[in-house]
Protein backbone atom coordinates (compact mmCIF):
# COMPACT_ATOMS: atom_id res chain seq x y z
CA UNK A 1 0.00 0.00 0.00
CA UNK A 2 1.32 3.21 -1.32
CA UNK A 3 0.87 6.51 0.76
CA UNK A 4 3.44 9.57 0.87
CA UNK A 5 4.83 10.63 4.78
CA UNK A 6 6.33 13.61 3.78
CA UNK A 7 6.19 17.19 5.22
CA UNK A 8 4.97 17.86 9.37
CA UNK A 9 2.55 15.75 11.32
CA UNK A 10 1.70 17.36 14.73
CA UNK A 11 1.15 14.50 16.86
CA UNK A 12 -1.69 16.41 19.01
CA UNK A 13 -3.09 16.50 22.19
CA UNK A 14 -6.37 14.68 23.65
CA UNK A 15 -7.89 17.43 25.04
CA UNK A 16 -10.09 16.64 28.52
CA UNK A 17 -12.73 19.16 30.28
CA UNK A 18 -12.14 19.92 34.13
CA UNK A 19 -14.28 17.25 35.21
CA UNK A 20 -11.93 14.80 32.75
CA UNK A 21 -13.50 13.89 30.46
CA UNK A 22 -12.52 14.13 26.43
CA UNK A 23 -13.29 17.66 24.49
CA UNK A 24 -14.46 16.54 21.70
CA UNK A 25 -16.10 20.39 20.49
CA UNK A 26 -12.46 21.50 21.96
CA UNK A 27 -10.79 19.15 19.73
CA UNK A 28 -12.75 19.84 16.75
CA UNK A 29 -11.77 23.51 17.02
CA UNK A 30 -8.16 22.61 17.62
CA UNK A 31 -8.33 20.25 14.42
CA UNK A 32 -10.10 23.49 12.32
CA UNK A 33 -7.34 26.12 13.17
CA UNK A 34 -4.24 23.37 12.51
CA UNK A 35 -6.25 23.16 8.95
CA UNK A 36 -5.44 26.55 8.34
CA UNK A 37 -2.12 25.35 7.95
CA UNK A 38 -0.26 23.30 5.54
CA UNK A 39 0.33 20.08 7.52
CA UNK A 40 0.49 17.05 5.40
CA UNK A 41 -1.58 15.00 8.33
CA UNK A 42 -2.02 14.65 12.17
CA UNK A 43 -0.88 11.71 14.25
CA UNK A 44 -4.01 10.97 16.79
CA UNK A 45 -3.69 8.95 19.49
CA UNK A 46 0.26 8.78 20.07
CA UNK A 47 2.56 9.64 23.03
CA UNK A 48 1.46 13.32 23.23
CA UNK A 49 -2.74 12.57 23.13
CA UNK A 50 -2.25 10.95 26.02
CA UNK A 51 -3.20 7.27 24.59
CA UNK A 52 -1.76 5.52 27.75
CA UNK A 53 -4.29 6.77 29.46
CA UNK A 54 -7.50 6.45 27.35
CA UNK A 55 -9.89 3.26 27.11
CA UNK A 56 -10.29 1.35 24.01
CA UNK A 57 -14.05 3.21 23.51
CA UNK A 58 -12.46 6.69 24.32
CA UNK A 59 -9.62 6.04 21.82
CA UNK A 60 -12.30 4.92 19.16
CA UNK A 61 -14.80 8.15 19.94
CA UNK A 62 -11.24 10.40 19.51
CA UNK A 63 -10.36 8.94 15.82
CA UNK A 64 -13.87 9.30 15.07
CA UNK A 65 -14.09 13.11 16.17
CA UNK A 66 -10.47 13.85 14.52
CA UNK A 67 -11.86 12.17 11.33
CA UNK A 68 -14.44 14.40 10.48
CA UNK A 69 -12.80 17.61 11.61
CA UNK A 70 -9.73 16.11 9.27
CA UNK A 71 -9.77 17.38 5.60
CA UNK A 72 -9.36 14.13 3.31
CA UNK A 73 -6.41 15.55 1.64
CA UNK A 74 -4.76 15.33 5.04
CA UNK A 75 -3.46 12.06 6.26
CA UNK A 76 -5.04 10.37 10.04
CA UNK A 77 -2.27 8.43 11.63
CA UNK A 78 -3.64 6.73 14.33
CA UNK A 79 -1.99 5.32 17.36
CA UNK A 80 -2.93 1.61 17.97
CA UNK A 81 0.05 -0.20 19.28
CA UNK A 82 -0.97 -2.24 22.63
CA UNK A 83 0.98 -4.70 24.35
CA UNK A 84 -0.67 -7.88 22.60
CA UNK A 85 -0.37 -8.36 19.05
CA UNK A 86 -3.95 -9.75 19.02
CA UNK A 87 -4.53 -6.12 20.51
CA UNK A 88 -3.12 -4.06 18.11
CA UNK A 89 -4.46 -5.74 15.37
CA UNK A 90 -7.53 -5.62 16.58
CA UNK A 91 -7.69 -1.87 17.00
CA UNK A 92 -5.65 -1.38 13.76
CA UNK A 93 -9.01 -2.76 12.21
CA UNK A 94 -11.26 -0.32 14.17
CA UNK A 95 -8.77 2.67 13.52
CA UNK A 96 -9.48 1.91 9.82
CA UNK A 97 -12.97 1.39 9.69
CA UNK A 98 -13.38 4.89 11.47
CA UNK A 99 -11.38 6.73 8.39
CA UNK A 100 -7.29 6.27 9.58
CA UNK A 101 -4.78 6.43 6.98
CA UNK A 102 -2.34 4.69 8.43
CA UNK A 103 -1.49 2.96 11.30
CA UNK A 104 1.71 3.91 14.16
CA UNK A 105 2.51 1.06 16.08
CA UNK A 106 4.46 1.22 19.03
CA UNK A 107 6.79 -1.59 19.96
CA UNK A 108 5.80 -3.32 22.65
CA UNK A 109 7.60 -2.54 25.99
CA UNK A 110 6.19 -4.13 29.62
CA UNK A 111 8.50 -6.90 29.30
CA UNK A 112 10.84 -4.90 27.55
CA UNK A 113 13.65 -7.94 28.16
CA UNK A 114 11.92 -9.80 25.82
CA UNK A 115 11.70 -7.57 23.33
CA UNK A 116 14.14 -9.32 21.16
CA UNK A 117 14.86 -8.24 17.25
CA UNK A 118 13.19 -12.08 16.36
CA UNK A 119 10.25 -11.05 18.81
CA UNK A 120 9.79 -7.39 17.71
CA UNK A 121 9.90 -8.70 14.38
CA UNK A 122 7.26 -11.24 14.68
CA UNK A 123 4.91 -8.91 16.12
CA UNK A 124 5.33 -6.19 13.33
CA UNK A 125 4.99 -8.45 10.48
CA UNK A 126 2.04 -10.24 12.28
CA UNK A 127 0.30 -7.06 12.60
CA UNK A 128 1.32 -5.28 9.00
CA UNK A 129 -0.41 -9.06 7.54
CA UNK A 130 -3.62 -8.19 9.09
CA UNK A 131 -3.72 -4.28 8.78
CA UNK A 132 -6.23 -2.77 6.16
CA UNK A 133 -4.05 -0.02 6.27
CA UNK A 134 -0.45 0.50 6.23
CA UNK A 135 1.88 0.04 8.93
CA UNK A 136 4.41 2.96 10.43
CA UNK A 137 6.69 1.43 13.16
CA UNK A 138 6.75 3.91 16.07
CA UNK A 139 10.26 3.56 18.16
CA UNK A 140 10.29 5.49 20.95
CA UNK A 141 12.91 4.74 24.03
CA UNK A 142 13.05 7.35 25.93
CA UNK A 143 8.87 5.99 26.86
CA UNK A 144 9.52 2.22 26.03
CA UNK A 145 13.17 1.82 27.35
CA UNK A 146 12.57 -0.29 24.22
CA UNK A 147 15.33 0.72 20.85
CA UNK A 148 14.81 -1.32 18.15
CA UNK A 149 17.50 -1.50 16.35
CA UNK A 150 18.81 -1.00 12.46
CA UNK A 151 19.43 -4.20 10.85
CA UNK A 152 15.89 -5.26 13.04
CA UNK A 153 14.39 -2.21 10.91
CA UNK A 154 15.72 -2.60 7.90
CA UNK A 155 14.07 -6.30 7.83
CA UNK A 156 10.70 -4.94 8.38
CA UNK A 157 11.33 -2.87 5.83
CA UNK A 158 11.01 -5.18 3.46
CA UNK A 159 7.53 -6.25 4.63
CA UNK A 160 5.05 -4.52 1.67
CA UNK A 161 2.62 -3.00 4.16
CA UNK A 162 5.13 -1.25 6.68
CA UNK A 163 5.87 1.86 5.13
CA UNK A 164 8.00 3.61 7.56
CA UNK A 165 8.90 4.62 10.87
CA UNK A 166 8.68 7.20 13.10
CA UNK A 167 12.09 7.13 15.24
CA UNK A 168 11.84 9.68 18.54
CA UNK A 169 15.43 8.21 19.85
CA UNK A 170 17.47 11.12 18.13
CA UNK A 171 20.38 8.70 17.31
CA UNK A 172 21.33 10.14 13.80
CA UNK A 173 23.94 7.95 12.80
CA UNK A 174 21.32 5.03 13.56
CA UNK A 175 19.28 7.32 10.90
CA UNK A 176 21.82 7.45 8.34
CA UNK A 177 22.01 3.37 9.10
CA UNK A 178 18.52 2.33 8.66
CA UNK A 179 18.21 4.49 5.44
CA UNK A 180 21.85 3.22 4.03
CA UNK A 181 20.20 -0.79 4.85
CA UNK A 182 16.57 -0.13 4.36
CA UNK A 183 14.64 -0.37 1.26
CA UNK A 184 14.79 2.79 -1.06
CA UNK A 185 10.80 3.55 -0.59
CA UNK A 186 11.31 2.92 2.87
CA UNK A 187 10.00 6.32 4.93
CA UNK A 188 12.36 7.72 7.60
CA UNK A 189 9.95 10.60 10.17
CA UNK A 190 11.79 11.99 12.71
CA UNK A 191 10.25 11.85 15.92
CA UNK A 192 11.24 14.93 17.76
CA UNK A 193 11.72 19.04 16.55
CA UNK A 194 15.24 18.58 18.55
CA UNK A 195 16.89 16.92 15.60
CA UNK A 196 14.72 17.43 12.31
CA UNK A 197 16.91 19.73 10.26
CA UNK A 198 19.98 17.30 10.79
CA UNK A 199 17.37 13.86 10.04
CA UNK A 200 15.90 15.60 6.83
CA UNK A 201 19.71 16.25 5.85
CA UNK A 202 20.03 12.42 6.22
CA UNK A 203 17.16 11.62 4.31
CA UNK A 204 14.09 11.72 6.38
CA UNK A 205 10.83 12.42 4.44
CA UNK A 206 9.24 14.55 7.36
CA UNK A 207 8.41 14.69 11.38
CA UNK A 208 6.18 13.95 13.63
CA UNK A 209 6.78 17.12 16.16
CA UNK A 210 5.31 18.58 19.20
CA UNK A 211 6.52 21.58 18.42
CA UNK A 212 4.26 21.50 15.33
CA UNK A 213 1.19 21.72 17.49
CA UNK A 214 2.16 25.30 18.98
CA UNK A 215 4.70 26.29 16.48
CA UNK A 216 3.11 24.42 12.53
CA UNK A 217 4.46 27.50 10.14
CA UNK A 218 7.96 27.68 11.80
CA UNK A 219 8.47 23.58 11.79
CA UNK A 220 6.72 23.46 7.81
CA UNK A 221 9.30 26.22 7.23
CA UNK A 222 12.32 24.18 8.39
CA UNK A 223 10.82 21.61 5.93
CA UNK A 224 10.64 23.53 3.28
CA UNK A 225 13.78 25.43 3.68
CA UNK A 226 15.77 22.11 3.85
CA UNK A 227 14.15 20.85 0.57
CA UNK A 228 15.21 23.72 -1.31
CA UNK A 229 18.72 23.63 -0.31
CA UNK A 230 18.50 27.09 1.70
CA UNK A 231 21.04 25.69 5.04
CA UNK A 232 21.63 29.14 6.49
CA UNK A 233 17.96 30.18 7.19
CA UNK A 234 16.98 26.57 7.91
CA UNK A 235 19.89 26.32 10.70
CA UNK A 236 19.25 29.46 12.07
CA UNK A 237 15.08 28.82 12.73
CA UNK A 238 16.25 25.31 14.01
CA UNK A 239 18.26 26.74 16.39
CA UNK A 240 15.57 29.16 17.77
CA UNK A 241 13.07 26.52 18.13
CA UNK A 242 15.19 24.06 20.18
CA UNK A 243 14.00 25.90 23.78
CA UNK A 244 10.89 26.18 22.75
CA UNK A 245 10.84 22.48 21.61
CA UNK A 246 12.54 21.12 24.45
CA UNK A 247 9.79 22.96 26.50
CA UNK A 248 7.28 21.07 25.42
CA UNK A 249 8.99 17.57 25.12
CA UNK A 250 11.96 16.63 27.72
CA UNK A 251 11.34 19.89 30.38
CA UNK A 252 7.53 20.40 30.96
CA UNK A 253 6.29 17.36 28.99
CA UNK A 254 2.22 17.00 27.99
CA UNK A 255 1.83 19.99 30.58
CA UNK A 256 4.19 22.48 28.38
CA UNK A 257 2.57 21.44 25.59
CA UNK A 258 -1.53 22.12 26.80
CA UNK A 259 0.13 25.05 28.51
CA UNK A 260 1.72 26.46 25.47
CA UNK A 261 -1.77 25.93 23.83
CA UNK A 262 -3.69 27.67 26.43
CA UNK A 263 -1.09 30.69 25.77
CA UNK A 264 -1.51 30.55 22.64
CA UNK A 265 -5.38 31.10 22.32
CA UNK A 266 -5.61 27.12 21.30
CA UNK A 267 -7.51 24.92 23.87
CA UNK A 268 -5.01 22.89 25.89
CA UNK A 269 -6.93 22.23 29.09
CA UNK A 270 -5.83 19.49 31.79
CA UNK A 271 -3.48 16.90 31.71
CA UNK A 272 -5.07 13.00 32.55
CA UNK A 273 -3.65 11.99 35.96
CA UNK A 274 -1.17 10.92 37.50
CA UNK A 275 0.19 13.94 34.81
CA UNK A 276 -0.03 16.89 36.80
CA UNK A 277 -0.80 20.04 35.31
CA UNK A 278 1.68 22.91 35.01
CA UNK A 279 2.25 25.43 38.55
CA UNK A 280 1.72 28.73 37.94
CA UNK A 281 6.12 29.61 37.99
CA UNK A 282 5.95 27.35 35.32
CA UNK A 283 3.33 28.59 33.28
CA UNK A 284 5.30 32.21 33.69
CA UNK A 285 8.51 30.30 32.83
CA UNK A 286 6.75 28.83 29.38
CA UNK A 287 5.71 31.86 28.26
CA UNK A 288 9.05 33.48 28.54
CA UNK A 289 10.05 30.72 26.52
CA UNK A 290 7.23 31.06 23.90
CA UNK A 291 8.15 35.26 23.47
CA UNK A 292 11.87 34.54 23.06
CA UNK A 293 11.07 31.89 20.22
CA UNK A 294 9.05 34.34 18.37
CA UNK A 295 6.12 32.65 18.87
CA UNK A 296 3.93 34.47 21.49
Amino acid sequence: MNVRLSGVFPPIPTPFTPAGEIAHQQLRENLERWNGFELSGYVVLGSNGEAAYLSESEKLRVLETARQAIPPDKLLIAGTGCESTRQTIALTKQAAELGATVALVVTPHFFAGKMTPASLTAHFQAVADAAPIPVLIYNVPKFTHVDIDAPTIATLAQHPNIVGIKDSGGNVAKLADVLRQADPDFQYLAGSAGFFLAALTLGAVGGVLALANVAPQQAIDIYRLSGAGQLEPAVELQRRMVPVNDAVTARFGIAGLKGALDILGFYGGPVRAPLLDLTDDEREMLQEILKGGGIL
